[in-house]
């Protein structure tokens, strides 16, 4: 299985479309009761620890490998069927007769009956499941950390529409000048080899 994806990353079907996808569930909007008191000489960002719990939302992201841009989507619930609505959303956004690989993580809900009858009525979109234990090979977890930082930790939200209106601005402004990772796997002491060939992966 890792053999397979670390395969998508360095030698892409033509023509095809590479997606990164995950969510990120029970974001908080948190709301903090302080001020944050900004940096000054000699002395970090303070703030708070004290915060009104405002509600969860989660969000659903897709990261095309090749461009670095972002599908995003927000739900309030995470289920089966919010990610079979997410993949129509990347289908959406695609060309009709373009093939559509998708690497996503095993979780329970990416393996429903919902998402096996998805698949069967969309023969061009094709899911490849990381094995367990494995979120370093899917990108899009570089991603979450980044808007985790950028947005999320430091953030100061009203309500969850407020979390939710932000995150879609973040999204929006970073597919402006999106950039694709440049990933690469460096552990010498793991070595992943293609079975179909003799060239092995560090």
């Amino acid at each position: 299985k890792a053999a397979d994806i670390i395969g998508l990353y360095l030698k892409p079907p033509q023509h095809a479309a590479i997606f990164c996808v995950d969510e990120k569930t029970a974001i908080q909007a948190l709301d903090r009761l302080d001020p944050v008191l900004p940096l000054s000489p000699g002395r970090a960002e303070r703030h708070g620890f004290e915060y009104y719990r405002h509600g969860t939302l989660s969000l659903y992201a897709a990261l095309n490998t090749a461009t670095g841009e972002i599908v995003g989507k927000t739900a309030d619930r995470h289920t089966s069927e919010e990610f079979v609505a997410f993949l129509a959303d990347i289908v959406a956004h695609q060309p009709r007769h373009r093939e559509i690989h998708i690497i996503a993580d095993n979780l329970s809900a990416h393996k429903t009956e919902r998402v096996r009858q998805f698949l069967a009525t969309h023969p061009r979109v094709h899911i490849h499941y990381t094995p367990t234990y494995s979120s370093w090979l899917n990108q899009v977890e570089l991603w979450f950390s980044k808007i985790e930082r950028d947005v999320i930790t430091r953030g100061i939200f009203t309500s969850v529409k407020d979390l939710r209106r932000k995150i879609m601005r973040y999204i929006r402004c970073y597919n402006s000048e999106p950039k694709p990772f440049k990933w690469t796997y460096r552990n010498i002491h793991r070595r992943i080899t293609d079975a179909t060939s003799s060239v092995t992966v560090h």
